[in-house]
Order: C-alpha cells, then structure tokens, then sequence
C-alpha cells in the first residue's frame, strides 16, 4: 500500500489563527478530517514541526520507509538548503514528493518568490488553500498505484 507522509514546516500549527485572510480559517485538524477523507487506497500520516532538524529527519525517514511526500516547508521554502538536500534524497531515491502551499506564494512579499525546495520536488502546487494538499494526495496516489 502507498505511504504518504504529509509534512507541515513552522507555524502551520497556527492555522485557523494565523493571518485568516492569507491562510483561511481552517486548522490543521480541519486538513486531517479532509485529508483522511480523501485517503482511500492510501496510509498517510501528518505532522507538524516548527523544527528544521525534526523536518530533515522526517525527509529521512520517508527515503528508509519508502514513503512519498506532501511537504509544505513554510517559511522554510525560502532559504534552508539543508531541507532542500534532504528533499533531494526522496526524490532520488525514486519517490514522490510534492511542495505544496496554501496561499501562493508569488502573489504575495518578493522574498516568498524564491523556493529552494521547489528545484528538487516532483511538482509543485500552491494557492488553492488546503485544496492544495488534497490535489497533492490525489496525484501521489494516483502515479504510485
């Protein structure tokens, strides 16, 4: 069966709370029930970390697992080569790993223009709020079926 794990970066835990306008009213739980309710064919997990080491380890553990990846890396996307390493490792190790995020990220400040994840991902989808995730699951399970 196709495993997924569906990794959120810093602040995330704040969905619901944080910048409505930007980041709608939903919060992280609201995205398990949707995401659990789209996860037929699949075993998923999803986390949340404000830490860029626990995210690295995680990216780790999906290469050992053999787990695909939803990733959005927050405010992470903009500068931690050492998360885009690790991403690099899931993608070369065959599986699939999509950055994904809420909002889109060139509609808004010009340093969120800049992903350093992105170069190294299978895809990228963004600005269709927790559509986002749910367009991500649906491919991942589709292409790995």
């Amino acid at each position: 069966m196709t495993r997924i794990l569906v990794l959120n970066g810093p602040n995330l835990q704040r969905l619901g709370t944080r910048e409505p306008e930007v980041y709608g009213t939903l919060s992280l739980e609201d995205l398990r029930v949707r995401l659990d309710a789209e996860a037929e064919g699949v075993t998923w997990e999803l986390r949340q970390t404000d830490d860029e080491a626990e995210l690295v380890g995680w990216l780790h553990e999906a290469v050992d697992t053999g787990s695909h990846v939803i990733m959005n890396p927050a405010a992470f996307t903009h500068y931690s080569y050492a998360l885009r390493d690790a991403a690099a490792l899931v993608t070369e190790a065959g599986l699939i790993l999509v950055e994904v995020h809420i909002s889109n990220p060139f509609a808004r400040e010009e340093f969120r223009h800049t992903s350093v994840i992105s170069g190294v991902a299978t895809g990228v989808i963004a600005g269709f709020g927790f559509d986002s995730y749910l367009l991500a699951l649906r491919l991942v399970r589709d292409r790995s079926s």
